[in-house]
């Protein structure tokens, strides 16, 4: 007891790989006074029965680089630590039944290449050459990854864990959190063996997150969005052909993954090992009849085999070796799964100085790189790299517990699916509404989600196809393609009308609030009854978030952002917020329709009461009436035409909708507006706006004011990054349309190297050509600079543009 910590700068609750990880990572990078809690012994959790499978693979490109950093580090880690382990790199192999997926592995296999890694698209000989135990006959081809294999969980814990110690780090087994509180700016961590008075707490709990989540309810946290699934997999007898081809190979078979049947078949010792994702998945714990006991370490569910069926008859026609050896011992055990399928690494929403690393679905693999990143949030208070697909602060309040449920059990029924750019989920929908739901749904909405809100994404109309089945596509050419443009064109010629529903709105009020967000931004700014863009940049000048800012007086700054946005961008501004300074959220109390076209001043114009229709491009005008109802107007257009933002309470929405329809304003969507705007070259937050850019390289100089008053973050990193000149910049490409549009972080490669990536790109109707943009090297930047971006495996020409609009770049059309 005398060695008990009872003072530590950081407190993790949870010994799985998640938690030994950020320990490891904390204490050799300094941060050596911290404690680790487990409640039992180390790997009691997830970690103790997961398989262990380490892949490179994933379509997500923050997620790969997580994956890539962390697998590198096991690597050598057993030498690093002097631990021994079980890390057998097989390699591994993909199997595609289709084209689209081939299209898949083309994308994946770009983006590694990009981050160093080699995944060869590979022909089914090939296959059949590293895997003569595979049938390969009704097969499109696969991709291999030879870095992929499988490492034994509980030795890579206890590595960490010995790494973490020898750097002066402290781990408490045995010892469960019994409660949190808070004193000042220090957490009290409660245990039965004393209590831990820390800065910082993070947690790591594993498939226990939520119920540690709660402890921090009353400090600003919330429930955690995650549910339990149940995980199966299987190890058969040992099978003599097996062991005699492993003997003279002198290795293992390769892991293979049939995605598109959804399972793994790798070799465990002279043994297969089987573990499917399974459709008729099960979740526990997430009734009353059901709960989570207080301790569940070291144990699994009873057997349930009878769910796997399809999957093990598959594999055995795949492999038919697998029906050879039984089933000497099956392992079913708990699972944390975000609805997404995605962790949760970042800060805890809500609670200040909290974090969280949980609800991995692939642990081991992630869990290396988990750490790192990790100890970033907390160490730093931001990432090398941007992380938002993982950022906790995604998920806002409408991840209720029945949205959690069917998402998560969605997510695990197609763990390996291909998430095509115009396909939209159907479980764990319809969380929020606007007032003009059902007028949309009268117009043919095809709806998609932004922060739980229903957005119209196009306007279908009788007879076309609105299946789910037709956007299960990579191609351009879909149902939607004649909507956008027929949407473009009434919106180019006349005037169209899309409720931007979820807007982000944050008020900023108190004494000096102005001067506040004044010291936050890189930006100028506007005077009264003026909006601007305002651009915010972290500690190194990266882009941390854009908002519509208006300045209503010195106390009362009104700031608008995207609907993913909301939780990120408040914390930006609460948890740096004064005393006496208020940060509010108003996000549900203003509905926003935007007006735009060529058309719009007259259509408005009996309309409006109290508004100026000739007052300029980015003016305000907040006290009127539109339609006979209160209405603010925000002269501004993503669209890039002549247009405004009309603001009101959403009760007053359906009546402004209802004579605009009347005067014959044609409904839009989303994607018409994302068409649009591409053509603009305006920039969409979180993909040609991430923190994996500085403001400079972004192309947003003209939104930087050096000169202002107030000192700003990240004004030195920006000020040196201009002296010396930025390595890479924003780029506007033309790019071979093709069947398809390049996906975000497609390589762009320049004399067979690869000099940039695209952020964003699509088809632009106005201008009859495909709009690519992306950021690259500053050596071809220059306007007409060739190009080539890889676009699912096929590399098509592009040219740099001049950086302004490719549409209206004067700007003529938006202030007429």
């Amino acid at each position: 007891m005398a060695d008990f910590p009872t003072t530590a700068r950081v407190v993790i609750i949870g010994g799985g790989v998640i938690g030994t990880s950020t320990l490891f990572h904390l204490a050799r990078a300094g941060w050596t006074d911290c404690v680790l809690l487990e409640k039992n012994e180390l790997t009691a959790g997830s970690t103790w029965h997961a398989a262990g499978n380490c892949p490179n693979f994933a379509a997500n490109w923050a997620v790969m680089n997580m994956q890539r950093y962390g697998l590198e580090l096991y690597r050598g880690l057993g030498e690093l630590v002097d631990y021994p382990m079980n890390y057998h790199v097989t390699g591994s192999l993909r199997l595609a039944h289709s084209k689209e997926r081939m299209q898949e592995f083309e994308k994946v296999a770009g983006q590694a290449l990009y981050q160093g890694l080699e995944m060869p698209i590979m022909t089914n000989d090939e296959m059949k050459a590293l895997h003569p135990f595979l049938e390969t006959h009704d097969l499109a081809g696969g991709m291999h990854d030879p870095l992929d294999g499988d490492i034994d969980p509980a030795q890579l814990t206890q590595a960490l864990a010995k790494g973490a110690r020898e750097a002066g780090a402290h781990i408490e087994r045995f010892c469960p959190v019994t409660g949190i509180d808070r004193d000042g700016d220090e957490w009290i961590v409660k245990t039965d063996k004393g209590e831990i008075r820390a800065e910082f707490v993070v947690n790591c709990a594993g498939y226990y997150a939520q119920r540690v989540g709660e402890m921090f309810k009353p400090f600003g946290g919330r429930t955690v969005p995650m549910v339990v699934m149940s995980h199966q997999y299987f190890l058969t007898g040992q099978l003599p052909e097996l062991e005699a081809w492993t003997k003279e190979k002198g290795h293992k078979l390769p892991l293979l993954r049939d995605v598109d049947i959804s399972y793994y078949l790798r070799q465990d010792k002279n043994g297969l090992n089987l573990g499917p994702y399974e459709r008729n998945c099960k979740a526990h714990w997430v009734t009353p009849d059901d709960p989570m006991p207080e301790d569940f370490s070291f144990q699994l569910y009873p057997d349930d085999l009878e769910r796997l069926e399809y999957y093990i008859e598959d594999a055995m026609a795949r492999v038919p070796l697998l029906g050879e050896g039984g089933v000497e011992r099956n392992i079913n055990g708990p699972i944390p799964y975000a609805p997404d399928g995605l962790p949760m690494i970042g800060p805890m929403p809500g609670v200040k100085n909290a974090f969280e690393g949980h609800s991995f679905t692939f642990g081991i693999a992630q869990g290396g790189g988990a750490g790192k990143v990790l100890s970033e949030w907390i160490m730093h208070g931001e990432t090398e790299l941007d992380m938002w697909s993982v950022d906790p602060r995604r998920y806002t309040d409408y991840t209720d517990h029945d949205h959690c449920l069917a998402v998560a059990m969605e997510t695990y029924g197609h763990e390996y699916a291909m998430h095509f750019p115009h396909h939209e989920w159907p479980a764990g929908r319809d969380k929020k509404h606007s007032t003009l739901h059902s007028r949309l749904q009268d117009a043919g909405a095809q709806f998609g989600s932004y922060n739980g809100w229903e957005r119209a994404n196009w306007f279908a109309k009788a007879g076309e196809d609105t299946s789910e089945e037709s956007t299960q596509t990579w191609d351009r050419n879909g149902p939607w393609e004649v909507a956008i443009k027929r949407e473009v064109e009434a919106v180019t010629t006349g005037c169209g009308m899309l409720p931007i529903t979820g807007f982000s709105r944050i008020k900023v009020e108190g004494e000096g609030a102005k001067d506040f967000v004044d010291g936050l931004t890189a930006s100028r700014l506007p005077n009264p009854d003026r909006v601007t863009l305002a651009y915010f940049p972290d500690s190194r000048g990266r882009i941390l978030t854009e908002t519509s800012v208006m300045v209503h007086s010195d106390t009362d700054v009104g700031l608008i952002t995207a609907a993913t946005a909301q939780w990120h961008d408040l914390e930006i501004f609460s948890r740096q917020a004064p005393e006496g300074i208020s940060v509010t959220d108003h996000t549900t109390e203003v509905e926003c329709l935007l007006v735009t076209g060529p058309k719009a001043r007259d259509i408005l114009a009996p309309l409006v009461e109290g508004h100026d229709l000739s007052k300029p491009w980015l003016s305000v005008s907040m006290d009127g009436k539109v339609a006979g109802q209160d209405a603010a107007l925000i002269r501004v257009s993503f669209a890039g035409e002549l247009g405004w933002e009309i603001h009101a309470a959403p009760d007053a929405m359906p009546a402004i909708w209802g004579a605009l329809a009347g005067a014959g304003v044609t409904p839009f969507g989303m994607y018409a507006l994302n068409s649009m705007r591409l053509e603009k070259g305006y920039r969409a937050w979180k993909g040609d706006l991430s923190t994996d850019y500085s403001l400079l390289e972004g192309g947003l100089d003209r939104f930087i004011k050096f000169d202002k008053d107030a000192d700003f973050p990240g004004k030195a990193a920006l000020l040196a990054e201009k002296q010396a000149g930025r390595k890479k910049g924003f780029v506007t490409m033309v790019m071979d349309a093709g069947d398809a549009d390049a996906p975000y972080m497609a390589p762009v490669w320049h004399n067979g190297e690869i000099v940039g990536e695209v952020t964003s790109c699509g088809m632009g109707y106005r201008t009859g050509k495909c709009v690519a943009l992306g950021m690259v090297r500053a050596d071809v930047l220059a306007v007409g600079t060739e190009l080539e971006i890889d676009v699912y495996g096929k590399r098509q020409k592009a040219i740099v543009q001049e950086d302004e609009p490719m549409f209206d770049p004067k700007n003529e059309r938006i202030r007429a």
